[in-house]
């Protein structure tokens, strides 16, 4: 009677023992991340990898900067005037990130972490007239940044550690299976306690893909943003333009050739009776 009570606990504890090998080796998972920006030629451009189970399941190379104001003393010590700092995110960061089949998650820290970023993406599918298509987007931005920092904070009153978040955020939207590209600057506003100072980040050089890539550290085709196609086809419309009238001058030129061949081969009748006598 004895060896039924005894098989319970012991299959207790290797439900236990699974559960907690599952949550190190998921953790583990989450922690295998690589800050590549070492490899890129622009030295303001960052690289970051997450992998899972030695697969890339998260890339990003972007250049980020933070427009932050905050309160100083004016001279007189009795009015408070707003200054700006100007934050960019620096080579060498610190980086951790998530990978989920619906959403995917990545930290970066810099400066002895006075300075955290933290971006959200969401993986959707939508019912359209084609059918169900499926998209990704940022949907979160979370900016953590500690004003009494010296380097880019001078005698902030307000001194010590803030966060402040993107609210209602839909960015960087591209079709599942797709990574995003995008050389212009985007702004994102990030929204603090005081709606006075709120915080611009500024997006340039982007090239992301959180989900669904196929082959390691090689992003899938890219999805370009608007902006990009549009300054892409105003640098192709000159040559587009210049196609276009060759090709309107070479047709020109063939209907005259034609024209001119058919009226040589034409018998010219003549508009005297007395010049009948010399035809025949």
């Amino acid at each position: 009677m004895d060896l039924p009570r005894r098989a319970i606990p012991s299959a207790d504890r290797l439900r236990v023992i699974l559960m907690l090998f599952y949550t190190v080796a998921h953790i583990t998972a989450e922690q295998e991340v690589e800050n590549l920006s070492g490899l890129s030629t622009n030295p303001e451009k960052d690289i970051f990898v997450v992998r899972e189970n030695g697969t890339t399941c998260l890339m990003a190379e972007f250049e980020a900067r933070f427009i932050v104001p905050y309160d100083v003393w004016d001279s007189n010590y009795v009015d408070l005037i707003t200054e700006q700092a100007d934050i960019a995110l620096t080579r060498g960061a610190e980086v951790n990130g998530r990978c989920g089949h619906n959403e995917s998650e990545l930290q970066v820290f810099w400066v002895d972490r006075a300075y955290a970023l933290k971006m959200l993406f969401v993986k959707e599918s939508h019912n359209t007239s084609k059918g169900p298509e499926a998209t990704w987007r940022l949907s979160k931005v979370q900016f953590v940044y500690d004003s009494s920092e010296k380097t880019h904070f001078k005698d902030s009153v307000s001194a010590g550690k803030h966060t402040v978040n993107s609210h209602h955020l839909s960015a960087l939207v591209t079709p599942a299976g797709k990574s995003y590209k995008c050389q212009a600057q985007q702004f994102i506003s990030l929204a603090s306690s005081d709606p006075q100072k709120t915080v611009t980040m500024i997006l340039s050089e982007v090239h992301i893909q959180p989900f669904d890539i196929i082959s390691d550290f090689i992003f899938s085709e890219d999805h370009k943003c608007p902006v990009d196609e549009q300054e892409q086809l105003e640098e192709n419309l000159p040559l587009i333009l210049g196609l276009i009238l060759g090709l309107v001058i070479v047709i020109l030129l063939a209907i005259y050739h034609v024209h001119h061949k058919m009226t040589a081969n034409q018998v010219q009748i003549p508009k005297d009776r007395s010049e009948y006598k010399h035809m025949g």
